[in-house]
Parts: structure tokens; C-alpha cells; sequence
């Protein structure tokens, strides 16, 4: 196993780019979906959550590859993202018929869980602009042949929307290859995404060919059965012990067979509860394994985008030559900050991340 060859930020506008879906988030708070009145919003998606973590706590640039129905939700959404930071110049505007016949814009309602009362997410997402992505509507010429790109970021929510989407994510990753580009991928395993269209069988027939495109493979507890297939020794059906010499032993099988892989990361989530979890992540990189410190009891307000900020901050320290062992620790420090604010999306700096990574307390600072 080789180490990661990323390009020089001199040579490259973006430091990432991410296709992906966006959704406009309606979070009822402390209550339940289908008992609110009120709803408060937010935007988010798998990929995107990456790009916006790299941009907001991180300070990198970033740009995301999306599509929106060209109506107030859409520009909402547009409005959301300007507040993220990420740069919005590849999203394609779909012409909007009026009720949402041809294209829409998707929908995710998400509670929060509490206690035994697990999170609990209904996306609305069919027929979106997103999901409508074929190839050849995007120019990845442009974006990583004159524009430039040290890494791409896609996942197996945005190959699983549609028959064509995988073709698009194949398409992109292709040319990221072509032009010196990291790839990277998050299984990122979702049953309602998948159940309609062929289940784990139809998911692992799609993760299994574009896992041959990626330089680092991303995923968690059970992303690695559902999508490619892989047992994890020593873990039962409700993923309540974690043994991390159980995700030794899948990663190096999956190696066996992906030897082109450079770097498979893996998060490790005991839910004890909704709102008390063990939380940790294993780093294979170079024929080495790394750790984070595993969190017990970690207190949780808001799980939904742990996995997508500990993609982010692993990928900054790959970005800024930190190495492994520091670049896993703070993955697994931003995943934990973030899980203590509502949505999807990070709302860390990168000074909180650095003094958890240190062992920082929550003493009041002043």
C-alpha cells in the first residue's frame, strides 16, 4: 500500500470538491416529527457536510457539485450554503414546472432522539434535480484539468438516488484520476435509499465497482457489510461491543482485494443511548494501523453528521501533511464537536478541535 500523492495547494483552486445532494433539513427540536407545529431549518447532505466542515472549521476552499429545482427552496437552500462557505459556481438550476411534476428539491425531516427514544430521519427526496444528474452535464475538465483540485468527495448516498447517479460519481472520479486528484468515497449506507431499487444486493453490486476508483475509503460499523459485503468479527446485530480487532482483520481482508486502496477509516459508534454514546475511529494507512482515543459516554445533542465531520477533519490533516495518527485524532475530535450542536453541519473551530485532540475539558471558557 502506497501513501497519498496530493498535489500542492499552488497548483489548485479548491482544496476539495464534493458531489453530492443537498437537502433543506426541518428539525422540530425536542419533540417528535409528527407531533411539531414548528420546524427549524437547515441545509445538509452526506458529501456536502464534508465540503462545509473543510470550508467553515478548517478555512480550506471548497466547492460543492449539486443541482436544484430554480424555486424559493432552492434559493433557500442557496442562501443556506452561502452562510457555509462553499463555493457554489458547479451548481446546476433546474427549471421548476410549478408543483414538482419533473424536478423538485429533496426534503429531510430528522429528530434529534432522546434517551432510549432513538434519532429518527424521513427524507422526502424523490425526483430531485440531484437525483436527475447524468453524465456529461458536468464539466469536470474544467474543475479538475483548469481549475484544480487536490481532492474529491463523493459517497454512497449520491450513488444511490437514481440508475444514473453511480454513472455520474464514475464519470467524476475518472476524471479526478486523469488529473492527479485524491479520491475519496463514504459508503455512507442508507436502507431507505436503497430498499426500493435492490436492496444490500444492488448496493454492493454499485459500491463494489466504484470502490476501484478510490484512494481513501470511508465508512462506519456497519457500512462495510451493507455495501461491500464484509463481516466485522466480534460485533452483533446492534452493533452494542466494538472490537477494534474485528475492524483490523475486515480492513485487511478488504485490502486483499482493493490493494489500490491507501487509506480505509472506519468511525466506531457504540449508541448506549440516544444521547450517551462511545465514539472512537480506526485509521489503515500504509500498512499501518491508527487510533483515535475512544470517547466512552460521550454526551450526544445531535448524531446526524458525526461520520461526515470525522471525513472532514481526516481529510485536513491529510491536506496539511499532519500525518495519520494526528489526522484520525482530529476526525474523531470534529465528529465529537459536532454532535454537540443541532444539524447536520459543524459548528466547531478549528481551536475547539485542537484542545479536545489536547484532552481539553468542557470548563467554562472565558
Amino acid at each position: 500500500m502506497s501513501e497519498l500523492a496530493i498535489k500542492p495547494k499552488n497548483h489548485c483552486q479548491w482544496d476539495l470538491v464534493a458531489l453530492g445532494e443537498v437537502m433543506l433539513r426541518l428539525d422540530p427540536g425536542d419533540v417528535r416529527i409528527h407531533t411539531a407545529r414548528q420546524f427549524r431549518v437547515w441545509e445538509g447532505g452526506g458529501e456536502y457536510n464534508v465540503a462545509r466542515g473543510l470550508r467553515r472549521c478548517f478555512g480550506l476552499e471548497t466547492a460543492i457539485v449539486t443541482a436544484f429545482a430554480d424555486n424559493q427552496i432552492g434559493r433557500l437552500l442557496e442562501d443556506l450554503i452561502f452562510q457555509g462557505g462553499v463555493d457554489q459556481r458547479h451548481v446546476l438550476w433546474r427549471k421548476y414546472d410549478g408543483v414538482g411534476r419533473t424536478v423538485r428539491n429533496g426534503l429531510n425531516f430528522t429528530e434529534r432522539g432522546f434517551g432510549v427514544r432513538a434519532a429518527v430521519g424521513c427524507s422526502d427526496r424523490g425526483h430531485t434535480a440531484t437525483s436527475q444528474l447524468r453524465r456529461g452535464q458536468v464539466d469536470w475538465e474544467m474543475i479538475f484539468g483548469q481549475e484544480g483540485a487536490r481532492w474529491f468527495h463523493t459517497g454512497g448516498v449520491f450513488a444511490a438516488l437514481s440508475e444514473t447517479t453511480p454513472e455520474v460519481a464514475l464519470e467524476a472520479m475518472e476524471a479526478a484520476r486523469r488529473h492527479g486528484t485524491v479520491v475519496s468515497y463514504d459508503l455512507n449506507y442508507r436502507e431507505s435509499l436503497w430498499k426500493g431499487i435492490g436492496g444490500k444486493e444492488r448496493a454492493q453490486q454499485v459500491n463494489r465497482e466504484l470502490v476501484k476508483l478510490v484512494d481513501v475509503l470511508l465508512g462506519n460499523e456497519e457500512d462495510f457489510t451493507a455495501c461491500l459485503g464484509y463481516e466485522v468479527e466480534g460485533v452483533d446485530e446492534g452493533y452494542s461491543k466494538l472490537d477494534t480487532r474485528g475492524f483490523r482483520r475486515m480492513i485487511e481482508r478488504l485490502i486483499g482485494e482493493y490493494p489500490h486502496l491507501k487509506a480505509v477509516a472506519t468511525t466506531l459508534r457504540v449508541a448506549k443511548t440516544a444521547t450517551v454514546n462511545d465514539w472512537g475511529a480506526v485509521l489503515y494507512y500504509a500498512g499501518d494501523f491508527y487510533e483515535a482515543p475512544l470517547r466512552k459516554d460521550l454526551e450526544i445533542y445531535d448524531r446526524v453528521g458525526g461520520g461526515d465531520s470525522f471525513a472532514s477533519g481526516l481529510i485536513y490533516g491529510f491536506l496539511m501533511g499532519k500525518g495519520p495518527q494526528w489526522a484520525v485524532e482530529c476526525g474523531a475530535a470534529h465528529g465529537a464537536l459536532a454532535m454537540t450542536t443541532p444539524g447536520d453541519t459543524t459548528m466547531a473551530t478549528l481551536a475547539e478541535v485542537e484542545r479536545v485532540m489536547k484532552g481539553g475539558t468542557a470548563r467554562v471558557v472565558r
